[in-house]
């Protein structure tokens, strides 16, 4: 995703209709960042943190990076609107398009402290608990684990019933825990089949 965006900021930088507007640059910046993306993945645990007879999952500093350093961002990008607009004779669309850009960036930032920063996952042999950023919890039996696959969000492990537990696959643990739902999954669906034949 990030090199299309690079190779699209690249294509825009040769239109005519966006002369003036800082698209190189705007590239630079999503270079540096999946390039310090990249280092930080290297840094990343892959074993769950254990905390009194539960395997917890924990952000990874590349969740942080991706929080913290989009969040800055936007207030940069917004803080240039409200300096520049106020004091310069500035094109309008060069206005709009930092406004909208640091929107964009800033509603980012919201989406992967929601979904990623402020969850709480963990696990023990029997069931597995998350708590979603609004504080809602969802518990589910790991004999009730129907299947595990992975999506734009993260991974999701879900139950018949449709209750489902997704997490980030960036947090530190997330490969563990990804193997053993798989596991717990499989077993359950052998035991079914077993039962079922009989």
């Amino acid at each position: 995703m990030p090199l299309v965006v690079i190779v699209v900021l690249l294509v825009f930088k040769h239109i005519a209709f966006f002369d003036g507007l800082p698209v190189g640059r705007a590239a630079g910046v999503v270079a540096f960042g999946y390039a310090a993306f990249l280092a930080l993945r290297l840094v990343q645990a892959e074993e769950a943190v254990q905390v009194d007879g539960w395997a917890e999952l924990r952000p990874s500093m590349v969740e942080y990076f991706a929080c913290y350093g989009a969040a800055a961002l936007a207030v940069i990008l917004m803080s240039a609107v409200i300096v520049i607009g106020g004091t310069k004779v500035v094109d309008p669309a060069h206005i709009i398009a930092t406004f909208i850009a640091s929107l964009a960036v800033g509603a980012g930032a919201l989406l992967v402290g929601l979904g990623g920063l402020f969850v709480k996952v963990r696990w023990n042999t029997t069931t597995l608990e998350h708590r979603s950023a609004l504080g809602k919890a969802t518990i589910i039996a790991w004999s009730d684990v129907h299947s595990v696959r992975p999506n734009w969000r993260g991974i999701t492990i879900a139950t018949p019933d449709r209750r489902r537990v997704t997490f980030s696959q960036f947090h530190s643990g997330a490969a563990q825990l990804a193997r053993h739902a798989a596991n717990r999954a499989r077993r359950n669906a052998e035991t079914a089949t077993k039962a079922f034949a009989l």
